[in-house]
Order: structure tokens, then sequence, then C-alpha cells
């Protein structure tokens, strides 16, 4: 493996206690957690699963759903229900433990399998699942509905020999009508498929799951309790909660004329607890000529995120794309390519480390290879090994990519072709998965697979790492806007994700793909969708009275709030800073104070 970084830095960590002193009169505010976990409870008839699996398993599991809306799931009734699709031959097969399963025989054709027909509802969100196998090797797996005039993808998973691997999707029905639900691969093995479920939800029922799971996810049902020092509860005391700051960091990409730009500050700075710069940090903005460094513009841009309390996500250290490497970095011989990238990481994590939450540390490493085609495979694990040791801190090292939660069909970027590759960089220098993070660009077409795209989430949450979706929009239609909610919508609801960037970085000859603001910094439609959201989303001052037992609920959206108690028989009132997070069990403050 390359080595990429000659230092290490070294970070401290200061723990911080409260002082308490005694007095006459004590209010003990216990917060009690009343909502916890990241596994959502629903009252509705159909709880949404969130499970998945990355592991390959000797056996199937059980069919999410009971299969949903398909006959014989599980091919307990042997084939009944299922046919051939493509001309193929399909078999009923039992392992050796007696569960059933089908299989599709002597493929010659990446479309044959086992297939089902369906009736499909429209305007309902489908969610869909299947585990699968492989008779040798391994093979890339595209779950596909074929509808009137469309084929829709649905999914995509990688199938092992030996083991069987889940696959999980969805997809929106655009019309009722007749469809039929296969497989297809490349790989003209046998293709094993069982426990297969299409489940339909209304999007009434999907929009009220998502509130259940923001209300597990986002919020904390608390509780305080007011009592004198001799442990009586005070009834009436008045009891004020306002917002400081909110855990959940939304931000935008920005470009350098925020520099010059006072309404763009403005407008940015009341807006976002995160910026991502647009393309200043990037190599063939800093190095433009070997050896002709020029930081004057993420340095400037960095300094005014700081004056602002924005927090900033390096983006990005390496981007494996040929076409957007610095034009003399392309035809470089490996000595001077490999002095380059080295001087290059070392330049630019060096002199940011400590300032950003993370680093896009190899962009788009799924799609393109222009690294490991001159330095080898293992050419990622090194720039994520030499980034961590420039930068030992707490910034999360991101592996960035398009088209893992947005496109079904990109067979190169599927969940499991993401974790793969992910666990490779680690696997090969296991220091790596110390502050790993999944980066989701998010970069969607006019009309959003939702399903697809929470199911993604769910497989990408069994890393059990930091998942952001780091570079979000639309694609300009007639619904951008509607489209752009429903999107952020997911993704704040999504246990698993811990953060959202927009990608509307403004610029006078217009956005990238899309803008929130025209260029007097007023709201377009996509602009209000986000200031609706920031507003829905922020920590909110909530205020009122303790009742007869001396308790005061309220259900918080996470994050610090200054907690302020008075009552008519005092003279003055007591404050305190206190932090609602996800947790689960009891937390505990006490003020005392003297009367």
């Amino acid at each position: 493996m390359v080595c990429f970084a000659c230092r290490s830095v070294e970070t401290e960590c200061l723990p911080c206690r409260d002082r308490m002193t005694k007095a006459k009169l004590a209010f003990w505010l216990g917060w009690i957690a009343l909502l916890q976990g990241c596994m959502v409870k629903s009252s509705l008839p159909y709880e949404y699963d969130y499970s998945a699996s990355i592991e390959c398993l000797p056996e199937p599991l059980e069919p999410q759903y009971g299969g949903g809306v398909l006959r014989n799931a599980d091919f307990s009734a042997g084939l009944r229900g299922w046919s051939a699709f493509g001309y193929g031959s399909i078999a009923e097969s039992t392992s050796a433990a007696g569960n059933g399963f089908a299989v599709a025989l002597n493929r010659t054709r990446p479309y044959q399998s086992v297939s089902q027909k369906v009736y499909l509802q429209a305007d309902t969100h489908y969610t869909l699942s299947a585990w699968l196998q492989v008779s040798d090797g391994g093979a890339d797996v595209r779950a596909v509905v074929k509808t009137v005039g469309d084929f829709v993808h649905a999914g995509g998973g990688v199938a092992k020999a030996g083991c069987w691997s889940m696959l999980k999707g969805g997809l929106t029905a655009a019309s009722s009508g007749p469809a039929e639900l296969y497989f297809e691969s490349n790989a003209t093995v046998d293709l094993w498929v069982d426990s297969v479920s299409l489940k339909p939800f209304s999007k009434d029922e999907w929009t009220a799951h998502r509130a259940e799971s923001v209300s597990a996810a986002r919020k904390k049902a608390v509780r305080l309790q007011a009592t004198d020092s001799a442990g009586n509860p005070l009834e009436g005391a008045a009891v004020s909660l306002d917002a400081v700051r909110t855990n959940f960091p939304l931000g935008a990409a920005v470009s350098r004329y925020i520099l010059t730009n006072s309404a763009y500050q403005t407008w940015f700075a009341s807006r976002f607890a995160v910026a991502t710069f647009e393309n200043e940090m990037k190599w063939y903005s800093t190095e433009p000529a070997p050896g002709q460094e020029d930081y004057t513009v993420p340095d400037a841009m960095m300094a005014f995120a700081k004056s602002n309390g924005i927090a900033v996500r390096g983006h990005n250290v390496f981007w494996d794309q040929p076409s957007q490497q610095p034009r003399w970095v392309q035809s470089l011989p490996y000595p001077q390519l490999l002095a380059a990238a080295s001087r290059r990481i070392r330049s630019v994590v060096s002199r940011y480390a400590g300032q950003v939450i993370g680093w896009d540390v190899v962009n788009e490493n799924l799609h393109f290879n222009f690294y490991e085609g001159r330095f080898g495979w293992d050419a990622s694990t090194a720039f994520y090994a030499a980034a961590r040791l420039l930068d030992a801190g707490s910034a999360l090292m991101f592996m960035n990519e398009f088209n893992t939660v947005e496109q079904p069909g990109d067979m190169a970027a599927l969940p499991a072709r993401y974790l793969q590759r992910l666990q490779q960089i680690i696997a090969a220098y296991p220091e790596n998965g110390a502050g790993m993070a999944i980066g989701l660009e998010g970069h969607f077409t006019t009309n959003p697979n939702i399903p697809y795209m929470r199911a993604a989430l769910d497989t990408l949450a069994q890393a059990g790492i930091p998942v952001w979706l780091t570079e979000v929009d639309v694609a300009p239609g007639p619904s951008q806007a509607q489209h752009l909610e429903e999107v952020l919508r997911e993704a704040y609801a999504h246990p698993a994700v811990q953060g959202i960037v927009i990608w509307s970085a403004w610029r006078p000859e217009g956005c990238y793909v899309m803008c929130l603001t025209d260029n007097s910094f007023n709201n377009l439609p996509q602009g209000d969708v986000v200031d609706r959201l920031i507003a829905e989303w922020r920590a909110t001052p909530r205020a009122g009275s303790t009742d007869a037992q001396g308790y005061f609920e309220a259900e918080l959206v996470h994050g610090e709030y200054k907690v302020t108690v008075s009552h008519p028989a005092l003279n003055s009132s007591i404050s305190r800073s206190v932090k609602v997070e996800l947790g689960s069990g009891s937390d505990h403050y006490f003020i005392d104070m003297q009367v």
C-alpha cells in the first residue's frame, strides 16, 4: 500500500462537569425518555419494516410482510403462483435443512428467471425484498417490474454461491394495471430465489410511517418535575424552554460568490448550519499548475463560515473521475503522480485539519478509478489512511458516491457494491474503520423513486456508521419543489441519516442543477420548501406550568435548550442549559437556588 502521510496529530478531550451548590429550594428536572431507540413502533395497521441484512446467510429469512401481495412467497407450496420468465426454465429445489426455493436453470439471457404476475395500484408505494443465491461465483442481480409499456428497475443486489443475500428495493406505481415481477443478471449462472415480498403502502400510510420515524429518531418526549427542598411537588411553577441549538445538521453547498455578495451571505447564514464549498477546495482549484498552490479563496470561505458558526465539510481531497483531475495531473507518469498526490493530500488535509467536520476523501470511486488504475487496487485505502493520520480529530472520513440511493438501475453503485467497497478500504487497513462514514450524493431525477431510497438507506444502515446525504438536488421539472420536499423528508425521517447537505450553490450564471433563490435572493419554490422544513425541524421554544404533581411534559426536537423555572413563591428564577438527545433511560438534572 502506498503511504501518503508522514505525521499524526494528537487531540485531547477535556471533560466538563457542572458544579452544584446547596440551597433551601431544589428543582428536580427529570428528563424521562418516553420514546427511544431507532426502530419505529407503529400504531398503524401495517408497520414499515426498516430491517435489512448485509450478511450472506446459510438459509434465507422469512419474507417480509408475509410476502405482501405475492402468492406462495416462500415457495412452501413449490412453484405455485410462479412462472418462468423470458423463455427460461425453472425448477423447485430444497436445501439440506428442508427449505424450498425456486431455481432458474440453464440461463442464456439476462432476463431468464422466475416471475410472478401482480396487479399494481396507481399512486401507491411498493417495498420489495428477496433472497438470492447463484450456482457459482457471484453476480449482480436486478429486480425488475414489467408494466404495460415499461420496465421499472426496483432494486439490485450481489448474489453469491453457497449462501443467501438479501435484495431490498421498491417502486411507485404510476398507474393501475397488470405487472410482472422478475429478476435479471448478466451472469449466465443458475439463479436461486426465495422469500420474495412486494408490499403496497398508500401514500398516506407512507407519510404516517415517516412521521412516526421522525418522532422516534429526531424528537424526545420528556418530563420535568419541580419539587421543593423537602421533595414535595410544586404546582404552578412556570417553565420555559428556549431553543439554543438544533442537533440535526442541515446545510448547503456554497460558491466563492458569497465572499463578495452581502445578500448571499445574509440569506445563507440565516438558514444553514453546514457548508460544503462547491468547487473551491478541489484540487483543480487549489493547484491549477504544478507547485502553484493558492488557498486564498477557500481560506476566506472558511473564515466566513467560522464567523457565522457554520460547520464545513471538506470536499474533496481526490476525485476518481479522470476528467476532474487538474489538467497537468492527467498525463503524469507514475513517479510524478505519486509525488503530486502525496503533496496534495498533505497540503489540503493538514491545512484544514480540525476545521472541518468531515472529508470526502475519495469522490466517486465506485464509478471511476483514475487512481486505482495508476497506483493499484488499494489506492483509496492508502488515501483514507493518510487522511486520518493528517487529521486525527473527530472529522468523519466519507466515501462519497452518486446513484446509490437515487438509481436502482445503476449496478455499479448498488448499496451492496457500496458496502463491499467500504469493507475493502477497511479490511486492507483496519485503522480506516475509525471515523468512516457513508456519503450519498443524492442527485435525483425529475421523479425520484422514494420507496427505493428508503430501502437503500435500510441496507446501508446495517453498516452501523454515520450516513449523510451530501449533495441533494432534484432535476428541473414541473414538480421539482414537491419532489425535493419528498426527498428531504425521507432523508430526515430515516433513523440512519445524520446530516443533509443541499447542492444549490448560487452563481450568477445559474446553479449546477437546482437553485433555491433567484439572483436577488428571493426564494424560488424550492427555497420555500427548504425554509418550511427548517422551521419545522428547528428546536422551538416551549412554555407552560407544572401540574398538581409538579410535572411539565413536552415533545422536543433533539437539541440544546435553556430551561428557566420560576414559582410565585420565589423572588427570582433559575436557569440551566440541557441537551435533549437520542438515547434510552432517564437523564436527571438538579438545579439548586438560594431563596
